[in-house]
């Protein structure tokens, strides 16, 4: 039988998604956190960990590698956004979760700013948000103009 040390030991190390799919309905959060952690566990894994629940220390830690993945696709982060949303209004401070998600391009400014309106967001976490949201790069869009455009698709010719 598996101890929890060999379910760590897998979640750190494997790169088959199916297994890893496996391990995050494991009852660990050290599990949860290497599997956040793995640059191999699928997406399905990842949403599914965004709304695994264990103490706030854990919880919040699970979020904020959750959050700063880079590879995190627009599935993932609404699993984290709302999370860390449902946190907010029960009074807990997932505030470095939410600093990372205001870091990030995807998601949508007005969305991650209105998590400073919830509960558990404190005046700090107001500022930081703004300061983040502020400094973050506009999400890529075409130039104006050049929607529908290919390169034999021009005016001239």
């Amino acid at each position: 039988m598996p101890t929890p040390a060999d379910h760590l030991a897998l979640a750190r190390t494997a790169q088959d998604g199916a297994v890893l799919l496996g391990l995050a309905r494991s009852p660990y959060p050290f599990v949860w956190q290497a599997l956040a952690a793995n640059p191999h566990t699928p997406a399905a894994a990842l949403v599914q960990l965004a709304g695994a629940r264990d103490s706030p220390h854990n919880d919040n830690a699970l979020l904020r590698l959750l959050a700063e993945r880079p590879d995190a696709g627009p599935a993932v982060l609404r699993a984290i956004l709302a999370a860390v949303a449902a946190k907010l209004a029960e009074g807990e401070r997932p505030y470095a979760a939410v600093l990372a998600l205001a870091g990030r391009p995807e998601p949508d400014p007005a969305e991650v700013a209105a998590l400073g309106t919830l509960p558990g967001a404190s005046a700090r976490l107001r500022r930081g948000l703004a300061r983040r949201l502020d400094a973050r790069q506009p999400a890529y869009r075409l130039p104006a103009g050049e929607h529908g455009r290919t390169e034999g698709n021009t005016a001239e010719g």
